[in-house]
């Protein structure tokens, strides 16, 4: 079957969304708006409403404490051209052929056409942005992002520590380019276009997807935030966020159309050289650890996510196409997806969650599998050693970690767990044998 027709929900999965979604508190029957911010290299720890004490995140802080906040949640790789791939898609990013490092400003490859994003799923119903970082394949059939079913694109073609450095304005048929964009300016910039797409089509459902480049380096922040804040210039960025995150609330508010929209945010993975883990293991680009895949997660829509609800049950961003066009009552794509519906997670006190278990990768290889209870890491890195710790004709290294009493996954306890370890060896095993046939060929000898 092609993969761009779709499959309607079966009626059992719309009644089970229904009952699982309180009504909506406005007389409002127009289909729910989109707003997801994705932050670049943002950390699990870095805001208030995840327990950092030295920037200021009121905004963010205030959407948590009106909404939902995910406290296990993963982006599906720990660097972000993977992990873009799978918030899009659905699926883990092996399956689109760009779970190997990220794109780098020589490469030619990009996420295929034929997947389906997001923004496809949401089609016709809905208008369509990307407001910010694309970092998905800048060259033709892969650029721009109006060829996988946003209608406007206005941002950067990679991450802006890669040269050359071109900030584009893409509609279809047309494209306007700005050299050497002000780097202080990028946050301001991204927010205030998102918001003219808001004013434009205020009146029907849309979706904007606003991928910032910030707290990613190089730190340059505003002026108007430069110097405020304890954590220096991490912290000015982030804080910088946040005031226009609480310009985008005030936005809904004054086109009264506040309680008609989703509002997410969330990072494409953990932090890089500065930045909080929140006490997690490692950070971003490491491996198997909890540092560089755990991320924050906040979602607001008043009259529907039950302010102040919390929830620790396991969940990806590969989870957000298949909630999206859920909560939109959009077909959901007839591609294999990895993700799930999280409704529930969303909208019921300690709902549990539809995974028995989710993968992590490293690059396209297995690093952990991670259940509610456990984690199995089996991939780690020691100074510039890729360290395979189950590796055969040594002693095993793996490590099985109770992730609620040992959340910073300090020690292996598979000595005193072991039929949960033969449980999580068996997991590890069929997933690399699901997902070995995927990895990409070995170039020939030339």
């Amino acid at each position: 079957m092609n993969r761009r027709h779709f499959l309607l929900a079966s009626a059992a999965t719309a009644v089970l969304a229904a009952c699982a979604s309180p009504p909506l508190a406005s007389a409002s029957t127009r289909k729910p708006n989109i707003v997801l911010i994705l932050a670049d290299d943002l950390g699990y720890g870095d805001l208030g409403a995840f327990g950092n004490g030295m920037i200021r995140t009121p905004n963010i802080d205030r959407l948590a404490a009106e909404g939902a906040k995910l406290t296990t949640f993963y982006a599906s790789a720990n660097v972000c051209t993977p992990s873009r791939a799978g918030l899009l898609t659905g699926r883990y990013p092996i399956r689109t052929g760009l779970a190997r490092d990220v794109i780098r400003e020589t490469d030619t490859h990009g996420l295929p056409l034929a997947e389906i994003t997001i923004a496809e799923a949401l089609k016709p119903d809905y208008a369509t942005a990307l407001v910010g970082k694309w970092h998905l394949g800048h060259v033709a059939p892969f650029w721009p992002p109006t060829q996988q079913g946003f209608d406007l694109f206005y941002g950067l073609p990679y991450s802006h520590d890669m040269k050359p450095l071109k900030l584009y304005d893409a509609e279809p048929g047309v494209e306007i380019t700005q050299e050497d964009p002000e780097m202080d300016r990028l946050t301001e910039k991204f927010f205030t276009r998102g918001l003219q797409f808001i004013d434009a089509n205020k009146d029907r459902p849309f979706f904007l997807l606003l991928t910032l480049t910030a707290p990613h380096v190089p730190l340059d922040p505003h002026p108007d935030h430069a110097g405020h804040s304890a954590a220096a210039e991490y912290g000015d960025v982030v804080e910088e966020i946040d005031a226009n995150v609480g310009r985008l609330i005030a936005r809904l508010k004054q086109h009264g159309i506040d309680n008609d929209t989703l509002v997410i945010l969330t990072s494409d993975n953990g932090p890089w050289w500065e930045g909080s883990a929140g006490g997690l293991r490692d950070r971003k680009g490491g491996a198997g650890w909890e540092g560089g895949y755990r991320v924050p997660f906040i979602a607001r829509q008043p009259g529907r996510i039950p302010a102040g609800l919390v929830n620790d049950s396991i969940a990806m961003n590969i989870d957000l196409l298949p909630t999206l066009a859920s909560w939109t009552g959009s077909p959901t794509p007839g591609a294999q997806l990895d993700g799930a519906d999280i409704t529930s997670l969303l909208t019921i006190p300690k709902a549990p969650s539809p995974h028995d278990e989710l993968v992590l990768f490293i690059n396209e290889d297995v690093a952990a599998i991670r259940t509610q209870r456990w984690k199995y890491v089996v991939r780690s890195f020691y100074r510039s050693y890729d360290a395979p710790l189950d590796a055969a004709g040594r002693v095993d290294w793996a490590v099985l970690v109770d992730m609620p009493s040992d959340p910073a996954e300090s020690y292996d306890v598979s000595a005193r767990h072991p039929d949960a370890l033969t449980d999580m060896t068996a997991r590890l095993e069929r997933a690399r044998a699901t997902f070995a046939p995927l990895k990409t060929p070995p170039k020939a000898p030339t």
